[in-house]
């Protein structure tokens, strides 16, 4: 049996976006800034697919730019902010201590360049306070950055509380929503942000785009320099069959959105409650303040390397954490942030499941992961320490 359980990392190209794709790929090949009619007839489909996103956001068209993805839109919005406030005297940039890499690096850029970088710890459950967020902002807070959910452990933040307080103190917000867009209700106006930074490929759509939304009036500086593409924010020529791919799965996500989070959260509920029986785990993060596509637990006593490698030869595709940093050796920090000791921290399973995902595909989960665990743990020096009472046991 074969189950993908890997969407937080990436997803499978709906028909429909792969047809949208191929379509304009074969007949809307023109350069969407050349005047001629194939320029003409691609720039009529570029300014279609604004609109189509804008409208699954709220926001207008003029507000959404394109990208490569969310790395380059979180670059980009950060940026843009932090050199914007610079001018006017504010240096100071909130974050949290779970945000995504591609946050996190730019931050520590920043920091490096003077700006002064503040990292909000997170509850045990994986939020962030929002009193902590009113705590940190002061006369010199040019930025804060939450994201909407973590893309580890799948906790949502209370960003639209966070909004309405960096409005009325005169803040710039900017929320990665990578993880978030396409699965669960996201209304730019309603956060009250002024970047969301979203990616095609965690929802359905074609990999290597994206998009980022700047509300009106806030500043935008480009990253890369070349051309007058995207209101001169964002030069290069725009992958009009990528975009067109990202515009129609963003519009299919949302409009099946109410019966996939049922479908979802029905099967997560199965699965949390049968990994639970599994002695000495946790789940990570909040039980029900979470994507309904995320479950993620630790496993003492294990290695989630080893657990994901005998998943797979199960047939099991998933993850310990981010897909960015799979290749590091370092436990996650997300886990860390949320009071795992490095030991569990290293035992970590991330499991994201789709739409295409049944019952069937749960019940073969329960079955292999528990009997992957005891494996694991029946080779473990660690685990034999910690029966033996030589070691206390964490979970």
């Amino acid at each position: 049996m074969f189950v993908y359980a890997d969407h937080a990392a990436t997803t499978k190209m709906r028909p429909a976006a792969l047809k949208a794709y191929t379509d304009a790929a074969e007949a809307v090949y023109g350069n969407p800034s050349s005047l001629h009619s194939s320029g003409q007839r691609a720039k009529e489909l570029l300014t279609s697919c604004r609109e189509r996103i804008a409208a699954c956001l709220g926001a207008d068209a003029r507000e959404i730019f394109f990208t490569s993805g969310g790395s380059e839109s979180d670059n980009q919005a950060i940026r843009s902010a932090a050199y914007a406030g610079l001018k006017k005297g504010k240096t100071k940039l909130v974050s949290t201590a779970i945000e995504h890499h591609a946050v996190l690096h730019t931050l520590e850029k920043l920091q490096k360049e003077g700006f002064e970088v503040v990292l909000l710890p997170v509850t045990a459950e994986g939020i962030v306070r929002v009193e902590d967020v009113e705590g940190a902002i002061d006369e010199k807070t040019a930025l804060v950055s939450v994201m909407l959910a973590n893309n580890e452990i799948g906790t949502i933040q209370p960003v639209s509380e966070i909004g309405k307080i960096c409005r009325a103190r005169g803040v710039l917000f900017h929320t990665d929503a990578v993880q978030a867009v396409g699965h669960i209700p996201v209304d730019v106006k309603e956060i009250g942000c002024d970047y969301l930074a979203l990616s095609a490929h965690k929802f359905c759509g074609p990999k290597g785009v994206g998009a980022l939304y700047v509300r009106r009036g806030a500043p935008i500086f480009p990253l890369i320099e070349g051309g007058a593409q995207e209101s001169g924010k964002r030069a290069g020529t725009e992958d009009v069959p990528a975009i067109a791919g990202m515009a129609t799965a963003l519009e299919a996500s949302v409009a099946d959105m109410g019966a996939t989070s049922a479908l979802l959260k029905r099967l997560q509920d199965k699965l949390i409650d049968g990994l639970l029986r599994i002695p000495h785990c946790a789940l990570n993060g909040d039980r029900n303040r979470r994507l309904p596509s995320n479950t993620s637990f630790c496993f003492e006593g294990i290695e989630g390397e080893s657990l994901l490698l005998l998943l797979d030869d199960m047939g099991i595709c998933a993850s310990s954490g981010s897909a960015c940093t799979s290749g590091s050796l370092d436990p996650s920090h997300v886990l860390l942030a949320i009071g795992r000791v490095h030991d569990v921290a290293h035992g970590s399973l991330r499991i994201s499941l789709g739409e295409e995902n049944t019952e069937a595909d749960v019940d073969y989960l329960l079955q292999c992961i528990p009997e992957v665990v005891s494996h694991l743990r029946n080779m473990s020096p660690v685990w034999r320490d910690l029966l033996a009472g030589k070691r206390q046991f964490i979970l």
